[in-house]
Parts: C-alpha cells; sequence; structure tokens
C-alpha cells in the first residue's frame, strides 16, 4: 500500500492559484487511471484534472469555490502499488467558456480508507445537489428535487434522474386550492464563471468613469439591403444579422478615430492604441456572459465575419472555446438581439475604453418634414472611458457609425 499526492498542476502561465469548480470524486470513491477527478478554473478557462494512479481517495484539498495554489496538494490517493513510480499528472489544456457550476458547498471529506457505499437520497430537510440547469428543469416540471434520488458524484441530481422521476408518474402534492405557500430558502455560493464576470463587473465599474451616449439609427435602408443580400447568398454563407455590417462600420470609423481602439493601464498610466482591431462579441452561454473575440476584423469583409462570429458563439456556449479566443479584444460590442430593449448602459469591458451597445430595431413613426411615415429604427448605446474618450469624440465616433448604417453602400467602399 502507498500513498500518491496529486498537487494543482500548473494550468497556465502566470496563473499562481486556480479556483474548485467541480469534484467528480468524493473521500472513499475508487479511482483508475485518467479518470477526471476535478475540474479547476483560471480567468474564463476551466481544466480537467486527471488520476494518474488507480486507487482510492483518502482526502480532497477543499470545498467548490476554495482557491489553491499552483502546487499546493490537491487529492491524496491510497495506492495498492509504489506510488512513487506513478506517472506525472495531464491535464487537459483544452479551456472551456462553460464551467460546470455547483451551487451548494460540500462539507470537507474526512479521511477514510474504505470504498464508501453509493450516496443515498438526501433528506428532506438536506439541499439536494444538482447544477442550476438541473434546478431550473426541475422547477419548470414542478418537481421538488428532494423527493429524486442522485444518481451523479456524491449523490448529484442529474437531468436524467429528474426525468426518470417524472417517468415513474410521480409528482409533488398540490393544495386543494391550487395554490400553496412557499418558504424555501436557497443559498448560492458564487463560483467559476459566474464569480469572475462578478469580479469584472466591480473592477469596471469602480475603475473607470463611464459616459453613455445614446443615438437612434434609421435603420430602414440597412434592412432592405440585408434581405437582399441574405436572399441572394451563395451556399455555405451564414445568414446576416446586424453585426458583421457594425462590425466593418466600426473598422471604418476606428481608422478615422484611433484612439477608439484602445486599452488603458491606469496603474501605469498608459493607454495602448492597436492598429489590429480584435473585436469581442459579448456573447450568453449557459454558464454566463463571456466575450469571444473576432481577430483581425480590419482583414475581414462581411461574409467572413458573420462565418467568424457564428463560430465563435458556438464555441463559447458550447464550452469548447480557447482561452485565445476569449481574450485580446481592443473593443466590444454588445447586444441582446430582438431584447435590446430602446436603450442600455453597457459596461466597458476592462482595460478597453470602449464598449458599442445594439438595441433592437423596431418600426417607429418619423417625421419626414410633411407627414409621419413608418421607418425601421435602432438605438446605439455606447459607453466611453471618460478619462480618455471626451464626450464629443464619443459622440462623434457614435455619429460615424450611424452614417454608415444609415447609408450601408458606404460600408463597402474601401479607401
Amino acid at each position: 500500500m502507498g500513498e500518491f499526492i496529486i498537487k494543482m498542476p500548473d494550468v497556465g502561465e502566470g496563473v499562481a492559484e486556480a479556483e474548485l469548480v467541480e469534484w467528480h470524486v468524493k473521500a472513499g470513491d475508487p479511482v483508475r487511471e485518467d479518470m477526471v477527478i476535478a475540474a479547476v478554473m483560471t480567468d474564463k478557462a476551466t481544466v480537467e484534472i486527471p488520476s494518474p494512479v488507480n486507487g482510492t481517495v483518502i482526502w480532497l484539498a477543499g470545498e467548490i469555490g476554495d482557491r489553491i495554489a499552483v502546487k499546493a496538494p490537491l487529492v491524496r490517493i491510497e495506492t495498492t502499488g509504489d506510488a512513487g513510480d506513478a506517472p506525472p499528472v495531464q491535464i487537459s489544456q483544452a479551456p472551456v467558456a462553460e464551467p460546470v457550476k455547483v451551487e451548494a458547498a460540500r462539507p470537507s471529506p474526512a479521511a477514510v480508507t474504505a470504498t464508501a457505499p453509493p450516496a443515498p437520497a438526501p433528506p428532506p430537510a438536506e439541499r439536494p445537489l444538482a447544477a442550476p440547469s438541473v434546478r431550473l428543469f426541475a422547477r419548470e416540471s414542478g418537481v421538488d428535487l428532494r423527493q429524486v434520488q442522485g444518481s451523479g458524484p456524491a449523490g448529484r441530481i442529474l437531468r436524467e434522474d429528474v426525468e426518470q422521476f417524472l417517468a415513474q408518474g410521480a409528482a409533488p402534492a398540490t393544495a386543494k386550492n391550487g395554490l400553496a405557500r412557499k418558504t424555501a430558502i436557497e443559498e448560492i455560493k458564487l463560483t467559476g464563471l459566474r464569480r469572475r464576470i462578478a469580479e469584472k463587473m466591480v473592477l469596471s465599474t469602480s475603475r473607470i468613469p463611464h459616459i453613455t451616449y445614446v443615438e437612434e439609427v434609421d435603420m430602414t435602408a440597412f434592412e432592405e439591403l440585408r434581405a437582399t443580400m441574405n436572399g441572394d447568398r451563395r451556399e455555405g454563407h451564414p445568414k446576416l444579422t446586424v453585426l458583421p455590417f457594425l462590425m466593418r462600420a466600426l473598422v471604418k470609423a476606428i481608422s478615422e478615430q484611433p484612439e477608439v481602439n484602445a486599452t488603458f493601464d491606469d496603474d501605469a498610466g498608459i493607454i495602448t492604441r492597436y492598429s489590429a482591431v480584435h473585436i469581442g462579441i459579448a456573447t450568453q452561454t449557459p454558464a454566463g456572459l463571456t466575450v469571444p473575440v473576432v481577430r483581425h476584423a480590419e482583414a475581414r469583409g462581411i461574409w467572413d465575419c458573420a462565418a467568424e462570429m457564428n463560430r465563435l458563439a458556438e464555441a463559447a456556449r458550447s464550452g469548447t472555446a480557447t482561452r485565445d479566443e476569449l481574450s485580446g479584444s481592443t473593443i466590444t460590442i454588445s447586444s441582446l438581439g430582438a431584447l435590446g430593449g430602446i436603450v442600455s448602459t453597457p459596461v466597458i469591458n476592462h482595460p478597453e475604453v470602449a464598449i458599442i451597445g445594439v438595441n433592437k430595431i423596431a418600426t417607429r413613426p418619423v417625421w419626414d418634414g410633411t407627414q409621419f411615415v413608418p421607418r425601421k429604427m435602432m438605438n446605439l448605446s455606447s459607453s466611453f472611458d471618460h478619462r480618455i474618450i471626451d464626450g464629443w469624440d464619443a459622440a462623434t465616433f457614435v455619429q460615424r457609425i450611424r452614417t454608415l448604417l444609415e447609408t450601408p453602400a458606404l460600408i463597402f467602399i474601401e479607401g
């Protein structure tokens, strides 16, 4: 018998610690070589850590949400052979944008030396362990998770467990009048990507004095052109949305006002302007907001911008986006599509100095000098770092984008 210690590996250049976002085992569980035992997150990337040996888990370093230093002990495994001959840990270096999220912190596991029996279903008073998506599915299905037997690690309830519960014909009791008091209180520990988003928002709003400028744009001619291009697009071309055109409009506007395409190191007092235009596209994923980056938009046409944007959005939502695909933007676009509202106040993606917000397109009556006519209108709600961008320059930049969108043929004119 021997003991093998898995230490927190070096999960990225310059990274001193990583956050625990998932345990796949508990003390007492048997493990085999190459079995994934944990997932850790650094920045916006998640890395899975496998076991390099066969054995039994006797100790875990901490709970979900804890930060563990690189090279610190992470897991102790009791082995049947010579632990000293075990190979080094090989981690998966393909970070993903959708980390597994756990809403409840588990008690610190005690060290044991025998294989523990499968975790029993949690008693009614205990808060069951389940991912946010499973909780949502259970709520929508009218299922009390405390009645469901979990088949996942540590008794975690999976979606399949809820589906099986429903298939068995089980259903929660309801009051005679269809109404019932609700007394449950749910505490959710902020972990993983959700915590990264919170930290980034605090950093941006506490350190950047925002100025938000809103301008309306007549998108009638634009929408006619977009419909024509979509109708005539070749096989393999993606369907065009507003964003690829806006990306090209940004490139043109930035060529006239390069100070907008920049980052600001406020600790060093240094502004860095970029000739390359790397556009971050704020993208909602099941795990939270991520910002995949379309690199070198200045060298891409409309169709190329659309294809790359779609590829990155799918990678972000499926959890396969790499660290490079989620970093390095020089300016960001934020759009809620049909939910874009009339006005928004987008938060700058620190350390950038500008973000362009897209609101929804709606048909509104517009006075043309003699009468009201229906026009397709859209607002741009854009925020700027007021330390770097003056109000006049912000307005000039947005007005240039407005001109390009209202006369979309200008977007295609080079020079």
